[in-house]
């Protein structure tokens, strides 16, 4: 039945995420391979300038880094769309996350096995603020796995923080990552977003 008015289009709900790490973790990887759009990146190449201050110990091949943010966008439903925000790595650019945090439902803590102390000063910053997050461990090739028992013990996370193993390099790994994130944001009510 027509009704004489225009139909309006609902806005679609957003929901942010935030992908975050230590430098050289995989978080532009990851935001890359699950976004329906083309990502946008701030990417710049690795110069002797940052050679003091970047620890590339365990990254050795790694050529740019992030310095100010990955963006990537999944549509779930016509009316529920999933921003990425994919945070700096390094210590010298963590004064962007405070914004970049902002508004946020959850995060995904991006960890690597070679590097796992980079990892503290991450979950530190989620659990001052008392955001939702899961640690993702990225199993790069050639690494030797650990269990998500031993990576939750070595973090000394506590039973709830979900712990899985992905590879971001692969679509549908990566979503199996954000499917537990969501699911455990659901089951846990901590569905109301980050200040």
């Amino acid at each position: 039945m027509a009704s004489g008015r225009s139909e309006r289009t609902a806005v679609p709900q957003a929901l942010k995420i935030l992908i975050a790490g230590g430098f050289g973790v995989g978080k532009t990887t990851l935001v890359s391979s699950v976004s329906e759009i083309s990502p946008l990146r701030t990417e710049e190449v690795l110069t002797s300038a940052g050679e003091e201050t970047d620890d590339i110990n365990g990254v050795e091949a790694k050529r740019t880094t992030t310095v100010a943010m990955d963006f990537g966008r999944i549509t779930i439903a016509p009316h529920l769309v999933l921003y990425l925000f994919g945070t700096p790595g390094q210590d010298r650019f963590m004064f962007l996350w405070d914004e970049l945090a902002s508004g946020s439902l959850g995060a995904v803590v991006m960890a690597d096995t070679r590097r796992l102390a980079d990892s503290f000063n991450v979950i530190d910053y989620f659990e001052r603020r008392g955001t939702p997050f899961m640690v993702a461990v990225n199993c790069f090739d050639g690494v030797r796995t650990h269990t998500s028992t031993q990576v939750r013990t070595a973090l000394d996370l506590e039973q709830h923080v979900p712990v899985v193993l992905c590879d971001a390099r692969e679509r549908e790994s990566v979503k199996e990552v954000l499917i537990t994130l969501l699911e455990y944001i659901l089951r846990t009510g901590g569905a109301s977003a980050t200040k």
